[in-house]
């Protein structure tokens, strides 16, 4: 019998339309209104410096421990500002941006880190799944959504983002597995940031690309210049609309870069070089993106200067609120027991009630 070469259907193509040295394809330019271009625009600046502020607060001792964003705006939100409300956003535990961007409060982080229960709250109407910390679990949670989509035959769309680390998961090829399988409209973004905590990706795979794992569960996949959040954004729009017409899924690896910590636990120069980070940060997707809308006319020195003190004034705000809300929540400590189940487990129940005693003796201790 001869030895014949199968035609598989897919290959895997690298999409960058805003290179880093400023470099415009005007061919692959998506024709986007200045209103939406402004909007994530904003939305990138905000999560930078939300960022930022979240880190002061934790050195500070005044929340607990999380992971930043810094390098990898882009990456996270143009995918979700090509989503509609009525789509379903699955995070992992570094997409804060992409979470604001959808809607969720920066109270709402806060208290989250700040160890406050309600905090994890998602509030009524968004489609949002709270942060998930195991790595690559969410990715099933998403494939799950997007059968419940299609089973009600609806045109929605689940989009989940996960790390370079979740890849090497048996959740995650679980997921596309199923995904591939029955077509669910699921959009799966790995953000190949490089580094799994102390892991490179150098180590974690032989794969040239992490997109070119869906390939084998008949999946289509696109290798995407991360921190270029045009790319981003069309690489999203392209897969959410084969998602909805009936398409089936798509996995999209955008290679952005962590520029800080892997979480405030962690400390990245025992791990990697301050020469690799300077590279990395040649290539930031906010001054690349700046530098685009200031070229379009779209934006000004003096629009970006009043744009940084509104934000900044929009964060102090939060943090006030925030911790007046940390101030009378912690004269609460039965709220603990609230916002983890609809019908509390009697094991939870019997830890209230434990509580509720303790509480009692105290107060009547101190009279």
């Amino acid at each position: 019998m001869p030895r014949d070469k199968i035609d598989l259907t897919f290959s895997v193509d690298y999409l960058s339309i805003l290179d880093e040295n400023g470099h415009l394809d005007k061919d692959l330019e998506p024709k986007l209104p200045n209103k939406l271009l402004l909007k994530l625009y904003r939305a990138m600046l905000l999560g930078r410096r939300f960022d930022e502020r979240m880190l002061r607060l934790q050195r500070q001792g005044r929340i607990g421990t999380f992971a930043p964003i810094r390098g990898q705006e882009a990456s996270q939100l143009g995918p979700v500002a090509a989503m509609r409300d009525s789509d379903w956003l699955v995070p992992a535990f570094r997409e804060s941006a992409a979470e604001i961007y959808r809607g969720r409060s920066m109270e709402s982080y806060l208290l989250y880190y700040g160890g406050y229960n309600q905090g994890g709250r998602v509030a009524e109407g968004l489609n949002n799944l709270p942060i998930t910390i195991p790595v690559g679990t969410q990715t099933l949670h998403a494939v799950g959504l997007g059968y419940a989509i299609k089973y009600r035959r609806k045109d929605d769309v689940a989009l989940v983002f996960l790390g370079d680390g979740a890849t090497s998961e048996g959740d995650f090829h679980e997921a596309l597995n199923f995904a591939g399988v029955y077509q669910t409209p699921t959009v799966f973004v790995c953000q190949n940031n490089q580094w799994a905590i102390s892991f490179p990706r150098s180590r974690q795979s032989r794969s040239q690309t992490l997109a070119q794992k869906a390939l084998a569960y008949g999946v289509p996949g696109i290798q995407v210049d991360g921190n270029d959040v045009l790319a981003t954004y069309v690489a999203a729009k392209e897969a959410i609309d084969r998602a909805r017409s009936g398409g089936g899924p798509t996995m999209i690896e955008n290679v952005t870069y962590r520029l800080e910590v892997h979480s405030t636990s962690d400390d990245p120069k025992r791990y990697r070089t301050d020469e690799e980070v300077q590279e990395w940060e040649k290539r930031d997707p906010l001054p690349r993106f700046q530098k685009y809308l200031m070229d379009k006319g779209a934006l000004t020195d003096k629009k970006v200067q009043a744009l940084e003190e509104e934000i900044q004034n929009e964060i102090k705000a939060a943090v006030e609120r925030t911790e007046e809300q940390m101030k009378e929540l912690s004269r609460e400590p039965m709220s603990m027991f609230e916002h983890m189940y609809a019908e509390r487990p009697p094991y939870l129940e019997a830890q209230k009630e434990e509580l509720a005693r303790e509480l009692a003796g105290v107060e009547e201790t101190h009279g």
